[in-house]
């Protein structure tokens, strides 16, 4: 027998009074998520964007998850004690549009009149990125590499390959990529992934975007 078994848990209410009803668990936002070693599928107990909880930078509760070997050496397999993963062990996540960060009207205004599209690829071992990527002018894709305050960068209309091969099941819109494991950038032609081919001649005149964020 319990020796506090007399005793009232601090957190019942007063003898007569209902029981509050729990607060309900988050259905979670179902993820796709790569390490450098596993292929993690599951859902991220979290509410809200997958981002918001993902540039947190702190461990998220996870369910229904299933894993096996990056490199293919196994099948998915059950992995019913994993309860939680930690941000810096996630090197990607495929999602959809729960993904991305909620934003308000003025915000997508905003989004479309001050931000510049930049087709890139990115290296992130094992990985490679190709998609486009949204910047404020006078940011170059190839300050991606510095330090910044989000962990995750958003990556859409993307394409992830290891060895060649493209991951995932065809239904990503999204990719967030850990900053942490970037390595390298390089605009690109999105529709071949190769570097973009200069037009010949010389510039016609008028103001372009270098010129405009000097």
């Amino acid at each position: 027998m319990p020796f506090d078994f007399l005793k009232r848990k601090k957190d019942a209410p007063p003898e007569g009074q209902p029981v509050p009803d729990a607060a309900p668990e988050p259905t979670g936002i179902p993820f796709d998520g790569l390490t450098e070693d596993w292929h993690l599928l599951g859902r991220m107990l979290v509410a809200g964007r997958m981002s918001d909880a993902l540039n947190r930078r702190e461990p998220i509760a996870i369910a229904d998850v299933t894993w096996a070997p990056i490199d293919g050496s196994g099948p998915m397999t059950p992995a019913p004690g994993l309860r939680s993963v930690d941000p810096y062990d996630l090197v990607l996540v495929l999602g959809g549009e729960g993904s991305l960060p909620e934003m308000t009207d003025e915000e997508r205004t905003a989004h479309r009149v001050h931000k510049v599209a930049y087709d890139v690829a990115l290296e992130v071992p094992p990985y490679r990125v190709v998609g486009t990527v949204h910047l404020y002018p006078g940011s170059e894709p190839e300050r991606l590499l510095d330090r910044s305050t989000e962990m995750f960068l958003p990556v859409v209309g993307a394409v992830a390959t290891m060895a060649g091969a493209v991951l995932g099941d065809g239904s990503v819109q999204v990719i967030l990529v850990n900053r942490a494991y970037l390595r390298g950038v390089e605009q690109v032609d999105v529709s071949t992934g190769e570097p973009a081919q200069k037009m010949p001649g010389a510039p016609m005149g008028g103001t372009n975007w270098t010129d405009r964020t000097r």
